[in-house]
């Protein structure tokens, strides 16, 4: 006799990328996974989530978040700070926050957030040259190099 299926539901995900796996009333918790659009010199925007925080969680390698600080303008990001993100600590990315992250090939990160957040309700800026730029030094000086990055180079 095995056990109820209304009673627990197992999932799990071993892909590239992002990957909701449970939705349930107003949240939501998905995976996230090396992608190769999320190494730094791939990056091109930052996001923030207009209408609610989002919780990161590093259950496995490493993620360097990137946290864009506004200026004078508080749609754009006038200063971007790495956090390299230590496993098994929540990281709460505050309403409005402009953010973006990148991971190595090892990585998984838990991320829960509301159901409904979406394009339509979160804002994306892009990042000019010198910023893109700046996300690949910030790597470098975080992590080193890096071994299994497919493309930073020196």
């Amino acid at each position: 006799m095995g056990l109820d299926d209304s009673l627990i539901e197992i999932r799990e995900y071993d892909g590239e990328g992002y990957l909701p796996l449970v939705d349930y009333q107003s949240w939501r918790v998905a995976i996230l996974r090396y992608i190769d659009e999320l190494l730094p010199e791939r990056i091109d925007t930052m996001e923030r989530h207009d209408e609610t925080d989002e919780v990161f969680v590093l259950l496995a390698g490493r993620c360097l978040l990137f946290i864009g600080e506004p200026g004078s303008d508080p749609d754009g990001v006038e200063r971007i700070h790495p956090v390299d993100m230590q496993a098994l600590r929540l990281y709460n990315i505050k309403k409005g926050c402009f953010h973006t992250h990148t991971l190595d090939e090892a990585a998984t990160v838990l991320i829960v957030e509301n159901r409904d957040t979406t394009a339509e309700n979160s804002t994306q800026v892009t990042l000019s040259e010198e910023q893109q730029e700046e996300l690949i030094r910030l790597t470098r000086e975080v992590w080193g190099k890096r071994e299994n990055s497919k493309d930073l180079q020196d």
